[in-house]
């Protein structure tokens, strides 16, 4: 079944079907198109524009057909042009002619724009619930790991800081993408039901009541706009690679931490794999996949900002490309947030190699050089002092706590008994946590 054809006086070519078809993609849209058309007929039935008899039926095989499909009953395939005309379809086989009468006062157009709309709306909410799951995680196991271990800038060890707090700065990039995408909801909570073609109707029609029973805030203020606006979907796959890119940040560190050099954490067997010709290895797959996955969500962003940004107003079927790429940035986001969620709840943290990270970095050698300056040497001679004890450290294959007072002594007269508590880690990291610098 077409939803046109009156002023065509050929049939339409079958390779153009083919490639006009949308059925394999939008079919994941088949509760939103019924909801969104019930909602359709309420409206009618209130506006006078359908009999309540009428409207009654229309909504009665509505509900069957969801019932149907969602049961398996209904397989949703055949000759078909998108998910809007399988579902006219079988409502005309089930109810007969009165199922043209569902259209009235509504275009594909205002259809499609809805249906997409609904759909990322309530997708959306499912991957906040997602990101709230990884960051529950992420709290778990560091609460569990209070351990001191190796901060790094550059990959070169910097300063001590510990695996808690390390983990709690990936649990604040997650906060800042769970309100990414509440922002976005919320920015796309207005309804396109009523927009029309691109002019909305002559029909005495009320927005508001389907905007209301659809769960939007309110109805667009623009109809040529309210059924080319794709900003929602583009929104939100901004949102998705941000945080795909936070995931693949997290991956790596996970993929350097498990390795035999860093030796920080172990992988859980369920989330790795091995080697078809090395028996001894164990590779942190999940993680790399994550890592790889990301290119997949920025190439979905690229391609809906591509397909967009020379379209004129209102409606083209470039926009039918709108579906295929925010439904692979969603399906990659929803299933790298659990695979995540579940390698970081499983992991195991390997306390004392982190510990003796720390003992072999000189992390302590900023303190070193804060505690001269607290005795009035000036930063950069400071600097230069700290610089020579730990090229002494390295010659004799100490750690700076490790040094006599006569060593230091030697390097810097200014050095007293005092410096060993203050380039304790222990109270480097209580000193931290006073002022606020590692909860």
């Amino acid at each position: 079944m077409k939803l046109w054809g009156g002023r065509f006086r050929k049939e339409e070519n079958k390779l153009m079907e083919d490639f006009n078809s949308s059925l394999h993609v939008d079919q994941r849209l088949y509760a939103e198109d019924i909801k969104g058309s019930i909602a359709h007929v309420n409206m009618l039935m209130q506006s006078g524009l359908l009999t309540q008899l009428e409207g009654e039926e229309i909504v009665k095989g509505l509900i069957s057909i969801l019932e149907d499909i969602e049961s398996g009953t209904l397989p949703i395939e055949g000759n078909y042009e998108d998910i809007h005309s399988f579902v006219e379809s079988n409502l005309t086989e089930r109810i007969g002619s009165t199922a043209k009468k569902l259209h009235t006062a509504r275009s594909r157009n205002d259809q499609v724009a809805l249906d997409i709309r609904l759909y990322a709306k309530r997708k959306a909410l499912d991957v906040i619930n997602r990101i709230e799951d990884l960051k529950q995680s992420l709290q778990k196991k560091a609460k569990e790991n209070n351990v001191i271990m190796p901060g790094y800038t550059h990959l070169q060890r910097a300063q001590v800081v510990t695996f808690q707090h390390h983990l709690l700065a990936y649990d604040q990039m997650l906060r800042r993408d769970k309100q990414r995408i509440e922002n976005a909801i919320e920015i796309m909570n207005e309804s396109p039901l009523g927009c029309g073609a691109l002019a909305g109707t002559t029909h005495t029609i009320n927005r508001e009541m389907t905007a209301n029973e659809l769960g939007f805030a309110k109805p667009v203020d623009n109809f040529l706009d309210g059924v080319s606006d794709r900003d929602y979907l583009l929104e939100l796959m901004s949102g998705f690679s941000i945080l795909m890119m936070h995931l693949s940040r997290l991956s790596e560190e996970l993929i350097l931490w498990s390795s035999q050099e860093f030796k920080f954490i172990q992988i859980d067997d369920a989330y790795s794999t091995g080697s078809s010709i090395m028996p001894q290895k164990k590779n942190p797959d999940a993680a790399e996949l994550i890592r790889g996955k990301t290119g997949r969500v920025y190439g979905s962003l690229t391609s809906l900002l591509t397909t967009m940004k020379g379209l004129p107003l209102a409606y083209n079927k470039d926009m039918q490309e709108d579906k295929e790429p925010f439904f692979t940035a969603l399906d990659t986001v929803q299933s790298c947030l659990a695979i995540m969620s579940k390698m970081i709840a499983t992991m195991k943290v390997n306390h004392e190699t982190m510990k003796k990270a720390v003992k072999e970095g000189f992390l302590n050698a900023t303190e070193v050089a804060d505690y001269l300056v607290s005795k009035g040497v000036a930063f950069r001679d400071a600097h230069s002092i700290v610089g020579s004890i730990v090229i002494y450290c390295e010659d004799h294959q100490k750690a700076i706590e490790e040094l006599t007072l006569e060593e230091l002594k030697q390097i810097s007269s200014i050095i007293d008994e005092d410096i060993y508590a203050f380039i304790d880690y222990p109270n480097i990291l209580n000193k931290g946590i006073k002022v606020g610098l590692l909860r």
